[in-house]
């Protein structure tokens, strides 16, 4: 009894200065608070420093290209002429030339990544993983003036000898889609650079879809295929759902390559300054004009050059914020449905 009169005795006693926690510096506090908030600036300075460096970029642009802004203004887009001996340029051509390789590419290449990644991830054994994950990776790691020499040298005679004029054939008998397979067999043109382009990004479309594929919980996959889902079925309701957003993220990190290739195109693409309805033909890219004329250029063919600088740049940046305003409409549209 009296044991327990002296616990509850124990108790209620105040407690000591010695039993308190212990108090904080006040010059530490402070100290503490300043390092933080100076982190907090330093970080702050480093992410406007991207919007600074950005605004530089389209200054200096801006300023190299006036002249040929004001003499040719929004003709400048839609002009397809180029001649400097008489000074009139025209941008019609290298923007067509760089849609069309790079959309060639992106409808080559992300079907091939996506079942390369799917494969990758669902579908092939341990063992061969690794071994088939670093090769890609080592694609991604080649210089584009490699596949620009191996597209000229290797190629372009293979696809001149066979499968080329098997596509004028078959492909360019079809009434109206015939005409982009038509024409003679030159082995270089705009599918041919489109093509080249896909075989250099799907290592980047590849690599990341991989990556965000493994991100997906195994637990709903597990959920699917006990449900009685085949493998297509779970790829196509719960991973490419649950994975979008990085899918597109991967998708727009292989236009950029696409958009913005100079050497492996320059190599293949013809560099002529013509439009022809035939995917066969010769044609040019913004790239690659840039990559040709720049050093030998002088006046106002230097604005023009610096002004299809200005539109590469400006197609980059509305093919972005394209991209970013689908996923917001998505999700959107998934809240809506929950």
């Amino acid at each position: 009894m009296s044991a327990v009169l002296d616990t509850m005795s124990a108790r209620s006693r105040p407690v000591t200065e010695s039993a308190k926690l212990p108090q904080l510096d006040p010059m530490k506090h402070n100290r503490n608070f300043l390092m933080d908030a100076a982190f907090k600036n330093v970080t702050r300075l480093f992410a406007f420093l991207v919007f600074a460096l950005l605004a530089a970029i389209l200054a200096s642009l801006v300023w190299g290209s006036r002249d040929s802004l004001a003499e040719f203004g929004f003709g400048f887009l839609w002009s397809a002429e180029w001649d400097p001996v008489n000074d009139q340029y025209g941008a019609l051509v290298p923007i067509y030339g760089t849609l069309l390789t790079s959309a060639i590419a992106l409808l080559i290449a992300v079907p091939v990544s996506f079942g390369i990644a799917l494969f990758l991830t669902e579908l092939s054994p341990r063992w061969l993983r690794r071994p088939l994950g670093t090769a890609i990776e080592m694609l991604a790691a080649i210089p584009s003036i490699i596949y620009g020499m191996w597209g000229l040298f290797v190629f372009v005679p293979l696809f001149q000898r066979t499968l080329q004029p098997f596509m004028i054939d078959t492909l360019g008998a079809i009434p109206g889609l015939g005409l982009m397979f038509q024409g003679p067999p030159f082995g270089i043109g705009i599918f041919t650079a489109g093509i080249i382009l896909a075989i250099m990004v799907i290592p980047f479309i590849t690599a990341v879809m991989r990556d965000v594929f493994e991100l997906v919980p195994p637990l709903l996959k597990e959920s699917a295929y006990g449900l009685g889902a085949t493998t297509w079925e779970v790829s196509r309701k719960v991973v490419l759902p649950f994975t979008r957003a990085g899918v597109v993220g991967g998708i727009m990190l292989g236009l950029g390559r696409a958009l913005g290739e100079t050497m492996a195109v320059t190599f293949v693409i013809g560099n002529a300054y013509r439009m022809n309805g035939s995917l066969f033909s010769p044609g040019n890219s913004i790239a690659s004009s840039l990559a040709n004329e720049f050093n030998e250029a002088s006046g106002m063919q230097i604005s023009a050059l610096i002004n299809l600088g200005l539109i590469l740049f400006l197609i980059t940046t509305v093919v972005l914020a394209l991209s970013k305003l689908m996923l917001m409409r998505l999700a959107r549209s998934e809240g809506a449905k929950s």
